[in-house]
């Protein structure tokens, strides 16, 4: 009996390479199709912008296609394995691998190698490529795909909420005491009434509040501009309400999002959503080593038999079904319904243990 975790050298290569090869075509015409339909679908938003032309349509193809990547990755996985296991299947490659002796596990285990591969290019593609695309188009969608912010590090269009009085920042940087806001606009109300429009071109903080510099007061009810070199405002307001006021996890990287968790929990703020995408980060690349093991009963079976595309019609529907639930735990996580580590990981788990049970009970 063979107990080894291959089977052989020769075999193993064979079928990763295989695997690879397949795997890498599908993702690439997924991405070229659905690339296409996104920028029919968006390239007039952006050509609205006066000045807009060819050279913008490219940019937001350089920022789009990465998301796109990383989103359908898992999906040209299972694809490519259905492929790659029919094929074999097909020309009775598989047949001769048991008559040889070898198990299951081990026709599915270089596969199962090449997607650990797969999953650990995969999160390091999201955090170091991803995360910043994602945040740039954002950035350049809340500007109208007019001209794009170059500081990537600098929250835009803030409003913060004092007891009854607004603020609204033009762009925060920094982070705690070291916050800095630039184009701040001071709503003064009282009782729901507006009575002042307090503008300054920069703020910091100091003791008691936040020192607004080169200051236009517009006093609403007799309508008189009043200039004054400074004043404090904001007395009960604390420096994360404007640098984290609205944290995008997925335009974050692993380190740069679990940096931003710890500073809400140190200003008491609830973080059990971003909690959920900060595990999530980690699971989701991991789906491509379960597309293997689930798309698996697509490769096993007679051929002649007839059912073959019955197999892989099984295989790809246990694929689809964990994203499925992938997803739906992933909203549950998202709005605290889900602890965010049963969001992130019980799919994962629960179809680890689904795949395994169908091989064994089918094949071994």
């Amino acid at each position: 009996m063979n107990i080894e975790f291959f089977a052989s050298r020769t075999i193993t290569f064979y079928m990763a390479r295989m695997f690879l090869v397949r795997t890498a075509a599908v993702l690439a015409a997924l991405v070229i199709v659905l690339m296409t339909l996104d920028l029919l679908g968006e390239s007039g938003n952006i050509l609205a912008f006066p000045g807009n032309g060819d050279a913008q349509l490219w940019q937001y193809v350089s920022l789009r296609t990465p998301q796109i990547v990383a989103r359908f990755l898992p999906f040209a996985v299972l694809l490519g394995t259905l492929i790659t296991l029919a094929t074999l299947n097909q020309n009775s490659e598989v047949i001769s691998m048991k008559a040889a002796g070898i198990s299951a596990h081990q026709i599915l285990a270089p596969l199962i190698v090449a997607s650990m591969g797969i999953a650990v290019a995969s999160f390091c593609f999201n955090d170091r490529i991803v995360s910043r695309a994602t945040a740039t188009l954002s950035a350049w969608q809340d500007a109208n795909y007019g001209p794009l912010p170059r500081d990537r590090g600098i929250e835009t269009n803030v409003w913060v909420r004092d007891g009854d009085d607004l603020i609204h920042v033009d762009a925060a940087s920094g982070r705690g005491a070291a916050t800095r806001l630039a184009g701040i606009t001071y709503f003064d109300r009282s009782g729901g009434r507006l009575e002042a429009i307090v503008r300054s071109d920069r703020a910091t903080q100091v003791p008691g509040g936040w020192r607004l510099e080169n200051v236009r007061r517009f006093d609403v009810a007799r309508g008189v501009e009043t200039l004054m070199p400074m004043r404090i405002v904001a007395s009960n307001v604390t420096p994360d309400r404007f640098t984290l006021s609205n944290v995008n996890g997925d335009g974050r990287s692993f380190g740069g999002l679990r940096n931003a968790i710890a500073d809400l929990k140190a200003a008491g703020r609830p973080t059990g959503a971003l909690e959920t995408v900060l595990w999530h980060k980690l699971s989701g690349p991991l789906s491509s080593v379960l597309m293997p093991l689930l798309a698996g009963v697509a490769g096993f079976g007679l051929a002649r038999s007839g059912r073959l595309f019955v197999r892989a019609v099984i295989g790809m529907a246990l694929g689809f079904a964990y994203f499925v639930a992938d997803n739906f735990a992933l909203a549950m996580g998202n709005l605290g319904a889900y602890p965010p580590l049963l969001a992130a990981w019980a799919p994962f788990c629960l179809f680890l243990l689904i795949g395994e049970t169908v091989l064994i009970r089918t094949e071994e």
